[in-house]
């Protein structure tokens, strides 16, 4: 028998506008920008909300009303819910509607789909529960599964997991991590037979995700029929298909033009006929399968570029100058007792800041300039590290004369890199 857990990620950042040296100590609204400007949150979230989510959601709910037994899942991060809020609120609505049918699952992650987890587990654990405050909030459920930011995992961060009382986790099925096993079975943590573990079968996620449009894949185009076959070839030889990919993936990243609302559409009925088919969510899928073994992840693995690691975000000095300056600032912040200090400090903690600095190359490196609303990892930098600096001021920590430069904030392998970028 061959269940699919669909799992869909919905994220929006709050990108930080062309922030310039000038305006520290003068500007603290770090991320309002020109109408016409890619750091325009507001206007990315009219774009993606009328090209993706409205129109997949709908899709969504006629499979459901036609379909039963179909079922799918979705985290949708903190700072996204809130800029649903201010400026499309009809998002928010029809996912109300996909959780009242009652085969929606919600999960939970950090609040602003940070990076906290790397050096501050306490501000790790409140992100987690204000994400599932917002959850209770807006959907009136309570989410028993956790999806970490980028789907990042490593042991330390199970336990963390575990110890806030989630019966499960998601993870990248990522190749060296799994060995010689398969991405189609129920695991669970190490030393942890209570946390569970759903790993994403990445490469028939990333046939929807990344190449259905391609028409030099050899597999081009992808038909139902099609995927449904390779669905149906997994029957006997595991018990769930981990598709996992960005929401986006259906008409911002896939181009309606493309088809892919139509496969959406079209897939439940498909892969049903199939008698041994079905759809599970991750809660389901928990209680209904055991776990066949422990996965043992003593380093970090993500979905993210060939090398499934911490790399699209931590591979070079100006990441790590950046993230290490973020930290600096906690105690600082929180000691300040001012909640919109706070507030856009946690905002700077989420990883699309850190994913536009990256410095890769060939395929990776294309992703990252797709993603990316600046024209350099230079610029993504320096209005960061600029924010950074306006955001010490305000903490009252530091007297305004101590205003620094970024090149006075950085180190000498920092500097270095930067002036590559540049040339």
């Amino acid at each position: 028998m061959s269940d699919i857990c669909f799992y869909f990620q919905v994220h929006q950042p709050r990108r930080i506008k062309r922030y310039q040296y000038f305006d520290i100590g003068n500007d603290h609204e770090y991320f309002n920008s020109d109408a016409e400007n890619d750091t325009n949150n507001a206007r990315i979230a009219r774009k993606v909300a009328d090209k993706s989510y409205l129109p997949a959601n709908a899709v969504l709910l006629e499979n459901l009303r036609h379909h039963p037994d179909f079922k799918a899942s979705f985290s949708i991060s903190g700072i996204a819910l809130e800029q649903f809020e201010e400026y499309t609120p009809e998002v928010i609505e029809s996912f109300q509607r996909l959780v009242d049918t009652g085969r929606v699952e919600i999960l939970s992650e950090t609040y602003y789909h940070s990076l906290t987890f790397l050096q501050s587990p306490r501000e790790f654990k409140e992100q987690v529960r204000m994400h599932a405050d917002k959850v209770r909030k807006l959907f009136g459920v309570k989410p028993y599964v956790f999806r970490n930011t980028e789907l990042i995992y490593r042991n330390d961060i199970a336990e963390l997991v575990a110890d806030m009382g989630y019966i499960g986790m998601l993870a990248e099925g990522a190749d060296h991590l799994l060995g010689w096993r398969k991405p189609t079975f129920v695991y669970h943590a190490k030393d942890n037979p209570t946390l569970k573990l759903l790993l994403k079968h990445y490469k028939l996620s990333d046939d929807i995700a990344f190449r259905f449009s391609n028409k030099d894949w050899e597999e081009w185009p992808l038909t139902t029929d099609k995927f449904s076959h390779w669905v149906n070839a997994h029957n006997g030889d595991g018990n769930v298909i981990n598709l996992f990919m960005d929401y986006e993936t259906f008409g911002e990243h896939q181009w309606e033009d493309t088809g892919i609302f139509h496969f959406l559409r079209a897939l439940p009925h498909e892969v049903m006929k199939h008698p041994d088919n079905g759809f599970v969510t991750p809660t389901e899928a928990f209680s209904k399968y055991k776990s066949v073994g422990e996965i043992d992840a003593p380093h970090y693995v993500s979905w993210a570029d060939m090398e499934r690691d911490l790399s699209a975000w931590l591979s070079n000095p100006i990441q790590h100058d950046a993230l290490r300056a973020f930290f600096e600032l906690e105690n600082d912040v929180k000691r300040s007792d001012d909640e919109s200090v706070l507030r856009d400090w946690r905002r700077l903690s989420t990883s699309d800041h850190f994913y536009y600095m990256c410095t890769k190359w060939f395929n990776d490196g294309d992703v990252h300039k797709y993603f990316s609303p600046y024209e350099s990892p230079y610029e993504a930098f320096i209005a960061y590290m600029n924010v950074l600096n306006d955001l010490r001021l305000r903490t009252h920590a530091a007297p305004r004369s101590t205003k620094r430069t970024v090149w006075e904030a950085i180190s000498q392998k920092t500097r270095g890199v930067l002036e590559a970028i540049k040339s």
